[in-house]
């Protein structure tokens, strides 16, 4: 059997059990390991699974889970102009594009023409991303709206679902390949089957999915955690302590919803022959298949 398969398939059958499982990946003192052990231990293996692409093998950086914390935070914050919005924008549109991409499930065969489609979708996606985050910051200082509601609607509430659509759209464009050439399909036994555009789609969406509650979750919490505290007689005397209650409660946040968010669904997804293409109907198998979903 296909060692990641198996591995997977061991320890990540419910939700909590995959949760413990990326507790144990992201732990740090794996992520700023710069060497891959080769044990059979599970501590060893764990680090490998936060080292290791699965489907092409090359090293992830492990900088790579702690890069995206100071631009995470410096997006969601109330800027006083556009230039800054855009600047912090651009950097979190980008890496969010990069890991995409990165991440991806890497075993469709692809040409250079593929690869530059793949190019000028991942600039498009970064062009695009940026300007639609910074429009919260765009309408409060284009069309100069004035008042508490329309401060509330920009600065609270809109940033919500668009850092969700937004985690989203990245993954759904960046990855768009997979729908397009199929990604590989396993048996139960790991063996490589064929190449399925349905399988591919299924993997986008779920990705997107899991991306879209992690930032979502990460606007939305800090944004209500303020809302509640604004009330409190002591922040009302003492304003200054919001700032730091902002910028520490989504650096929490965002940490502890990245292994809930690649938690929500399998790293190898399951899919009903059924629900495949034509070429797979007649395969003998117990009517479950599976992909890798990448991340």
């Amino acid at each position: 059997m296909d060692p990641n398969l198996q591995y997977w398939q061991s320890n990540g059958q419910s939700f909590l059990s995959r949760l413990r499982l990326w507790f144990k990946i992201l732990d740090p003192s794996s992520v700023l390991s710069s060497q891959v052990s080769c044990c059979i231990m599970h501590r060893s293996i764990s680090l490998q699974y936060s080292s290791v692409h699965p489907d092409t093998g090359g090293v992830i950086s492990p900088l790579s889970h702690l890069f995206l914390f100071p631009q995470v935070v410096a997006s969601l914050l109330p800027h006083k102009g556009i230039k800054p919005a855009l600047f912090w924008q651009f950097l979190l549109q980008t890496y969010c594009a990069g890991f995409n991409h990165a991440n991806r499930n890497a075993t469709a065969t692809k040409d250079n023409k593929t690869s530059m489609k793949q190019s000028i979708l991942i600039v498009g996606t970064v062009a695009y991303s940026t300007f639609a985050g910074a429009l919260p910051q765009i309408i409060l200082k284009r069309f100069r709206l004035i008042g508490a509601v329309a401060e509330t609607f920009s600065r609270s509430l809109l940033p919500v679902p668009l850092s969700a659509c937004l985690a989203g759209f990245s993954v759904m464009v960046v990855r768009s390949e997979e729908a397009d050439n199929g990604i590989r399909v396993f048996d139960s036994n790991g063996n490589a089957i064929g190449v399925s555009k349905a399988a591919g789609s299924k993997a986008i969406k779920e990705t997107a999915l899991s991306r879209a509650a992690l930032f979502g979750t990460t606007a939305a919490v800090p944004t209500l955690l303020l809302a509640l505290l604004k009330r409190a007689k002591f922040v009302q005397r003492n304003p200054m302590i919001i700032a730091p209650v902002r910028h520490i409660s989504t650096a929490i946040i965002f940490g502890l919803m990245i292994p809930v968010s690649f938690s929500l669904f399998p790293q190898f997804g399951k899919i009903k022959k059924e629900s495949l293409e034509e070429e797979f109907q007649s395969l003998d198998s117990n009517g479950e298949l599976f992909y890798h979903r990448g991340l």
